[in-house]
């Protein structure tokens, strides 16, 4: 069979080009003989790689000189410790619940110090983002916690909270390069490539040189040193190479795009197709606060859990994969990152309609 609409929310849906580029060198990368797979992360060709990579990632974002680019392993929840052993210098830090991420990264950073929840859309499902403009920020805060795009509930941050000046840390893992950003609003901003740039098993850390100290908390491991990985240019260990080659297509493809602007207006589009939908359909309802509506992640609803399986198994059936909700919210989830294209976006709406038409009495 050909490829399908892949709605899954990661890993997820990469952009054809990218896969094909990889494919033709998968055997043989520009002539060394060898797949990037089987390369030395110390040789010339990687370290061209890896580079590459950085260099284009800092184009996209604009991201200043003071801050360091770091490819990872470990995902998104090795960062939910690594930011308090690092950062956590007077052992407190606030964290704002807006997903079962955010409540994950909490509940780690409990182990380390202080850890307050200072708000939190729990009393509804997390299906809105609490209003963060004036919140009982800690005097003695190291760091102000949010994840910025909620993955599971299609809630996004659409105005970033009031610090009171304490440095932001935010997991942007399902809305990485969906649109632009002004990093420097942000200490940490970080996220899992799995769903909006690349394979699983990499993972971004963009954080402040200032952040960045021998001063860690007792017992930090070497490998959880922000410093160890900002000294050796992410190469203190083997990295994931392979992940990291296959971001640097990704950056690539986005540039081509047009950058993050041209993103974000293609983004607005393909969303509006599905929530405009949505927002007329008298079957199928969104379970999202229309101001904090995801542009990545959109979870819905008939109101009856057989017919929300009897349209996941129908929808898969027709070449629709992925689209079952996560079972907190139950329902069905669409996940339309970057690569996802809007001909994806209008067949599924087509598909819903139908679904829609055949299943009313």
């Amino acid at each position: 069979m050909g490829r399908v609409y892949n709605f899954s929310a990661g890993p997820a849906v990469l952009p054809e080009e990218v896969l094909k580029e990889a494919a033709e060198e998968m055997l043989d990368y520009k002539g060394t003989g060898m797949s990037v797979m089987e390369m030395s992360h110390r040789s010339k060709a990687y370290e061209e790689i890896i580079q590459t990579a950085e260099k284009d990632l800092r184009e996209l974002m604009n991201i200043p000189d003071n801050y360091k680019v770091l490819f990872l392993q470990g995902g998104a929840s090795q960062q939910f410790a690594m930011i308090p052993m690092n950062l956590m210098k007077n052992k407190v830090a606030d964290y704002i619940i807006t997903g079962q991420w955010a409540k994950k990264a909490y509940q780690e950073a409990q182990i380390y110090g202080k850890a307050n929840a200072i708000a939190s859309s729990a009393d509804k499902t997390f299906s809105y983002i609490p209003d963060c403009s004036d919140l009982p920020i800690s005097e003695d805060a190291d760091y102000v916690y949010i994840c910025e795009n909620n993955t599971i509930y299609g809630t996004k941050f659409k105005t970033l909270p009031n610090t009171k000046g304490k440095t932001l840390v935010a997991d942007v893992s399902s809305c990485f390069l969906s649109e632009p950003v002004d990093v420097t609003k942000y200490g940490v901003i970080y996220g899992g490539v799995q769903k909006n740039i690349g394979p699983a098993g990499v993972v971004i850390v963009i954080i402040r040189e200032d952040l960045i100290t021998e001063d860690t908390l007792p017992g930090t491991p070497t490998m959880l040193k922000y410093k160890i990985h900002a000294d050796n240019a992410s190469l203190y260990n083997t990295p994931p190479a392979y992940g990291i080659y296959i971001c640097g297509k990704v950056f690539q493809w986005l540039k081509r795009k047009g950058g993050l602007e041209a993103m974000k207006k293609y983004n607005e589009e393909k969303a509006k197709i599905l929530y405009d939908f949505l927002d007329e359909s008298k079957m199928f309802q969104g379970t999202v606060r229309k101001e904090d509506r995801s542009l990545m992640n959109v979870p819905f609803v008939t109101g009856n859990e057989e017919l929300d399986a009897k349209f996941v198994k129908e929808a898969k059936a027709a070449g629709f994969e992925n689209l079952k909700g996560h079972r907190t919210v139950g329902g069905m989830r669409a996940s339309i990152y970057n690569a996802m294209p809007k001909e994806g976006v209008e067949a599924l709406v087509a598909f819903m309609k139908k679904f829609e038409a055949e299943n009313t009495k």
